[in-house]
């Protein structure tokens, strides 16, 4: 099977996604009292996408093949619930973390290598086509502003402003999540520890976790600097020289096509993997509440004016969907599934998923109604 440059796919026939229910569990031929699930046909064309609806590069790969119009079956892999920690997910990504994209018995992890192999591999008339053809100039200004957004400390952003909501104009995260990630990364360190003892064949990924999520500085954790006020100051002013070029190059697209009747993207008349790289970015920002500060305030109309057409696109909505509703998104899920796996008495249980649909449905109709 051909590959991509820079792509080590990695021969997954050993372990067959018939293997796999529908939450991602591995069978291991172990008995179970739960009803069988019938799945569907092995087939070497097959394309699965292990994910997180919340994950920055999860949202990156997805819409790449939601842009190239590509059937692919798609398993959310819970970071809240640490799914992602679990001995079969270490397995199948040797300690990596989503996204996963597996094409019939060829895995890829990172997502950028993800993103070059469906490039590579999915091409064709009917397949839209989002890196240029080296050599071109479409080529490097897409591969220069690919680089340079993939330079962003987005999770840095992304626990920063939920730890700092000071630092934000019109945050969509409620404030108890502010407690709750910092519950959440205080006792990550401890249940890798506990996994690790539990899979001494796991040791060296578990490890290897244990070292990225953080680093000792005069006796105190800290996670990744997330947690540092002064840090976070300093990359969000980073962050606004980074947009200042982008809505210099859009100004530019402007110029270069002044009266030729064409819709311009960040590269050129088409749209590019650099379009989706900016589109995923300005959605994160506008979510953790610092698009008021950006470009909703005027400064930057180019960059609003963007926003505005990238979110039209049909694949934005079908993966990010409504920008008021991507919390809502997140929890629901997550919720039934923690039920799920843990389920109280059957009258409890019923009443806690009739109350999760419940409240979905009301805070559903309650942000629409307020913001759309």
């Amino acid at each position: 099977m051909a590959s991509s440059n820079n792509v080590t796919p990695t021969n997954c026939s050993w372990w067959p996604i018939s293997a796999m229910d529908e939450d991602g569990k591995i069978t291991d031929g172990e008995e179970s009292h739960e009803p069988t699930i019938e799945h569907k046909p092995f087939s070497k064309d097959r394309l699965v996408l292990y994910h997180w609806t919340q994950s920055f590069s999860s949202q990156k790969v997805r819409l790449v093949i939601n842009e190239k119009g590509l059937l692919c079956e798609e398993r959310d892999v819970s970071l809240p619930l640490t799914e992602h920690k679990e001995p079969w997910f270490m397995r199948l990504n040797l300690g990596e973390e989503v996204p996963i994209f597996i094409h019939g018995d060829t895995i890829v992890s990172d997502y950028n290598q993800i993103i070059d192999y469906i490039e590579t591999n999915f091409i064709g008339d009917t397949v839209a086509q989002l890196i240029p053809d080296e050599g071109t100039p479409m080529y490097a200004r897409v591969q220069q502003y690919r680089e340079l957004l993939d330079g962003l400390p987005m999770d840095a952003y992304t626990h920063g402003c939920i730890l700092h909501p000071e630092l934000t104009t019109d945050s969509m995260i409620p404030k108890y999540a502010t407690a709750e990630i910092r519950r959440h990364l205080a006792n990550a360190a401890s249940e890798l520890m506990k996994l690790d003892h539990e899979e001494p064949q796991l040791s060296e990924p578990y490890l290897s976790k244990q070292k990225k999520l953080m680093h000792i500085l005069d006796g105190y954790f800290l996670i990744l600097d997330h947690d540092n006020v002064n840090y976070l100051k300093k990359i969000l002013g980073e962050l606004a020289m980074v947009l200042d070029q982008v809505e210099a190059e859009l100004e530019k697209r402007k110029l270069e096509y002044q009266g030729q009747k064409c819709e311009l993207w960040l590269c050129g008349p088409t749209f590019t993997l650099a379009d989706i790289c900016l589109g995923a970015t300005l959605h994160r920002l506008k979510f953790l509440g610092l698009s008021r500060k950006y470009w909703e305030d005027g400064s930057r109309p180019n960059l609003q004016s963007f926003f505005e057409r990238v979110q039209k696109r049909y694949a934005f909505r079908k993966v990010l969907g409504d920008i008021h509703t991507t919390l809502l998104s997140a929890v629901l899920p997550n919720a039934f599934r923690m039920v799920k796996k843990k389920p109280p008495s059957f009258f409890g249980a019923s009443f806690l998923m009739g109350s999760l649909g419940g409240m979905g449905y009301f805070a559903y109709w309650f942000l629409k109604k307020k913001y759309m």
